[in-house]
């Protein structure tokens, strides 16, 4: 089965779970979704006060390296046991995610196309770009509501760490991309989007027609 990954980069709130979650329920089985967040390190061995000041807007602080052997792995038809992050914790839980391989793979993540061997497995690079004020406001109703995390501690982290790392790291990957993205919403960019995969996914079908007919015919 031919597989095609599709990367979805962008600032913290900028809409990429948006546009990623409806790519998902436009094609359902079709797509399986990958996020880099979920690659947190384990940080196990760390207390939890002291895992709560760790800059998670850096590069090092992503198991990188297991993402790219898992999308490898993907591509070649094989399923992956994907960790699951607990953002709570702040650190990686005991629980895996069987992920199946599909024609379309959306990998997601704000640092997605920092990293040269990221780029090179992805085969449509998408930035979702927000203002500055917008990202902020969503990243703490979302943290609040989704992740458990107190007021103090979402503005801490983003001044010292989100602020200064999306300038330093997220932004010029924008300069990476094939396409550019105003929000997660924006409607004329999902249908664009939606119809590029729409033509890979028949285009696949007709590849594997064909190279069933000629084995028909040995």
């Amino acid at each position: 089965m031919k597989t095609m990954i599709i990367g979805i980069a962008g600032g913290t709130g900028s809409g990429k779970s948006t546009f990623t979650n409806r790519l998902k329920a436009e094609f359902g089985d079709e797509i399986a979704v990958v996020y880099h967040d979920n690659y947190y390190r384990r940080q196990d061995d760390v207390p939890f006060e002291e895992r709560k000041k760790v800059n998670y807007d850096h590069p090092d602080s992503l198991e990188t390296d297991l993402l790219v052997e898992h999308l490898k792995k993907l591509k070649r038809g094989e399923a992956v046991e994907c960790p699951v992050y607990d953002y709570s914790q702040h650190n990686r839980s005991d629980r895996v995610v069987r992920i199946e391989p599909r024609p379309i793979i959306l990998a997601e993540g704000i640092l997605l196309l920092a990293d040269p061997k990221l780029r090179e497995l992805i085969d449509i690079k998408i930035f979702v770009e927000a203002d500055a004020d917008e990202r902020i406001i969503r990243r703490i109703m979302r943290d609040v509501k989704e992740r458990g995390r107190d007021l103090d501690n979402i503005v801490t982290q983003y001044l010292t760490t989100v602020k200064p790392m999306h300038y330093l790291y997220v932004e010029p990957t924008r300069a990476l991309a094939d396409v550019i993205i105003n929000s997660g919403k924006n409607d004329v960019a999902f249908d664009i989007v939606r119809s590029k995969i729409r033509l890979m996914l028949q285009q696949m079908k007709e590849e594997t027609a064909l190279q069933q007919e000629d084995k028909n015919k040995i």
